[in-house]
């Protein structure tokens, strides 16, 4: 089966490396006021290289500075306009606020700051490269703006053909998230590169602002690809819910801030065909769709569906399912859905979110590492591992558990073409 799949701009905590020196030029030095006259000032070294030639559009004004720090940067381009960019947060470079353009002159001009007054202003003109004949890595964000999502929405990017190890810190240096209120995360790849997920160690507060920045055109990644195209995107996160399914009772559970509000009697698959345990995410909502498996292992029907939330990618859906009404609460028979009643499917797509967590407890089968938006799927510790930037030590899931675990926002959890649907 085949599963598909920040500029770290301020307030948000994404480690970056320092980008690579090369020559800089016109460096001016200057000290003011008579105890200042004889302070050393700063040493500043600046990035692309002066006259540095065939530049890859996703370039950064990189930095390094000893003995003071970066007050001023201006960027220009060829016609003297200039080019809008803010600082990566740990001062490692300034990022364009949109790729530049190609075959164009561009000229850097950085001041930095030492404690003591004194300044050094170094500037660097560049040309960048032509636009790349290199093929491209597809890339497709899971986050759309002005859009309301749950709690548990991870930030997705999926890629085709997956990212190589050796080139996933580079693109991770170009994902970009940024939280009011703040609250910082990390970035966790699949193990082929086929998928990140961007979530903090909590669930993100109702009402918090997300935006997202996936700078990857022109940016090279390995040897012989690149990166296909700017993504942004801003959104809200909306009030909480989560469903709790047990397959045991036969019941879902629907949470609202960590209460029960309702029980509902539901189907599951059956044990040809059984349904995934584990912590998924809304990904989609259909009021009406068609399941069509013609050609597939234990497929072959098409059936219209009502109200439909998928949560899988192999195809796991909650759904109206007024056939198996008699079962529901007593007998699994679906192809690995969950069937509810038309009547609780109809109410449950006027509480949900794309974004909401389902927890599913106690079938036959796990759920498989990208089968859906996992990232809360494994522990804080183990998604962390699994961010190719180091990750911020203090960066931890809150001491206190909640009522239900992963279930309350501040709370979290213990523990690709997308496939046809599953009933």
């Amino acid at each position: 089966m085949t599963f598909r799949r920040r500029l770290t701009l301020l307030a948000v905590t994404i480690a970056a490396a320092p980008l690579v020196l090369g020559a800089c030029t016109a460096e001016r030095e200057s000290a003011t006021g008579s105890a200042k006259k004889h302070a050393a000032p700063p040493e500043l070294a600046v990035t692309p290289g002066d006259k540095a030639r065939d530049v890859p559009v996703s370039a950064e004004v990189g930095t390094v500075v000893k003995g003071g720090r970066v007050t001023a940067v201006r960027l220009t381009d060829d016609k003297g306009k200039q080019v809008g960019a803010e600082p990566r947060e740990d001062g490692s470079g300034w990022v364009p606020n949109a790729p530049l353009q190609p075959k164009r002159t561009y000229t850097a001009e950085v001041t930095a700051t030492g404690d003591s007054g004194a300044t050094t202003t170094r500037t660097t003109t560049f040309t960048t490269m032509a636009k790349s004949t290199k093929p491209q890595i597809t890339s497709t964000l899971y986050f759309n703006g002005n859009r309301t999502y749950g709690t548990a929405m991870p930030v997705t990017v999926a890629f085709d053909p997956g990212i190589p190890k050796e080139a996933r810190a580079d693109v991770q240096r170009r994902l970009f998230v940024k939280t009011n209120p703040p609250q910082p995360g990390t970035w966790s790849w699949l193990e082929d590169g086929t998928q990140v997920y961007y979530r903090a160690p909590d669930f993100w507060k109702p009402g918090t602002t997300i935006s997202v920045r996936a700078g990857l055109e022109g940016l090279p990644i390995g040897k012989d690809k690149v990166g296909d195209a700017e993504r942004t995107a801003t959104s809200k996160i909306g009030r909480q819910v989560s469903l709790e399914i047990d397959n045991a009772t036969k019941q879902m559970t629907v949470l609202r801030d960590g209460k029960q509000i309702r029980r509902i009697p539901v189907s599951l698959g059956k044990p040809s065909t059984p349904s995934s345990s584990g912590k998924m995410v809304i990904m989609e909502k259909h009021e009406r769709t068609t399941f069509d498996t013609r050609g597939e292992p234990n497929g072959g029907y098409v059936v219209d569906v009502d109200d439909a939330q998928r949560y899988t990618w192999g195809g796991e859906f909650i759904h109206s399912a007024p056939w198996s009404e008699g079962d529901q609460g007593n007998t699994n028979v679906s192809h690995g859905c969950a069937n509810v009643s038309a009547a609780a499917a109809d109410w449950l797509m006027g509480v949900t979110q794309v974004g909401d967590l389902i927890t599913v407890k106690g079938t036959e089968v796990e759920l498989q590492p990208g089968n859906g938006w996992t990232a809360w799927n494994v522990s804080w510790d183990e998604f962390a591992r699994g961010s190719a930037l180091p990750v911020p030590p203090g960066l931890k899931p809150a001491p206190v558990a909640p009522a239900h675990p992963g279930a309350v926002a501040g709370g979290s959890p213990t523990s690709r073409a997308a496939a046809v649907p599953r009933w």
